[in-house]
């Protein structure tokens, strides 16, 4: 039986048309090894369709429709990134109210590429340092937002990367950062 440090943990990921499927997929499958329960939450109905490199890539069923979703009913909150997802989400009042509730309860949140930019439109970031791509600096640090010269940064139980190229070790520092945010809430 293998060790499954987020058993009982319930992840929502937050996507729409256009995420970047690898940055999803890859954490997604990593959190799923870890023992927790994943579920994608969208304002689009039934399905929603990937960015993969240069074109569109596959399609992934919907758990719940964002305009449904509580943030109380999620531990943590992964932001994936994708030009066009992250442009829907950031227009749909929904989206503020879900990562405003992560960002007042101190919940877990791993934010990558362009899903960066969603924490910005929470008023919440004064004081938060952040990895940002050099797209997003202006509009996050406006926000209030300091940001960080490295490719990753975790602040409090904030966790963001720049992109692609630090997959791997943002996908490993998640699963840290969720663990240790698990077992906080655990023994809370």
């Amino acid at each position: 039986m293998s060790y499954q440090p987020l058993a009982g943990k319930t992840v929502a990921f937050l996507i729409a048309n256009g995420f970047e499927e690898t940055e999803m997929t890859e954490s997604q499958r990593a959190l799923l090894n870890a023992g927790a329960q994943v579920r994608t939450i969208s304002p689009e109905p039934g399905l929603v369709n990937g960015w993969l490199g240069k074109g569109w890539g596959h399609f992934f069923p919907i758990d719940r429709q964002i305009a449904t979703v509580l943030g109380a009913d999620y531990d943590m909150l992964v932001l994936p990134g994708g030009e066009r997802s992250v442009a829907k989400l950031a227009l749909n009042a929904h989206t503020r109210r879900i990562v405003s509730h992560f960002l007042d309860a101190g919940k877990p949140i791993a934010a990558i590429d362009d899903g960066i930019a969603l924490l910005g439109i929470a008023p919440k970031l004064n004081g938060r340092t952040l990895a940002a791509p050099e797209a997003l600096r202006p509009a996050l640090a406006e926000a209030g937002a300091n940001l960080a010269e490295e490719t990753m940064m975790t602040d409090g139980p904030i966790l963001t990367a720049c992109g692609l190229d630090e997959l791997d070790a943002f996908v490993a520092e998640m699963l840290r950062l969720f663990g240790e945010g698990s077992a906080v809430q655990n023994a809370a």
